[in-house]
């Protein structure tokens, strides 16, 4: 099983800068995904970015080019810098870790094991 524990989430003004990260507990799993997703009223679940151990990365449309998703070896935490954020990103944020998996254009879709609590991003106008 593997822990998930967000933070870094808040309010800020549009075109404002965020990073939330996420700590995960020890794994071993020899290849696997972790994924950004939010969630807000009225809308499905969407799949912000994503990374595999294999290092392929995958970003939704909406946030390329404003969202770098990263991970840090050493503390285990995988983080979601956020620029340029508009009122349309404002959404609880969750980490999501998907053992014995490899990246693909469908990657929204997986089923991810485990999720965290998730941690919210307001984006006012």
């Amino acid at each position: 099983q593997v822990q998930l524990a967000e933070s870094g989430g808040g309010s800020v003004q549009s075109g404002g800068s965020l990073t939330l990260s996420c700590a995960a507990s020890e794994y071993t799993y020899d290849y696997w995904c972790m994924g950004w997703f939010r969630t807000s009223p009225g809308k499905e679940r969407e799949g912000v970015a994503a990374l595999a151990s294999d290092g392929s990365i995958r970003y939704m449309d909406s946030v390329k080019g404003r969202f770098t998703i990263s991970q840090d070896n050493a503390k285990n935490t995988f983080s979601l810098q956020m620029k340029s954020l508009k009122p349309e990103d404002t959404a609880m944020y969750y980490c999501a870790f998907r053992s014995w998996c490899r990246l693909g254009g469908g990657w929204s879709t997986y089923n991810f094991d485990w999720w965290g609590h998730g941690t919210q991003v307001t984006v006012s106008s």
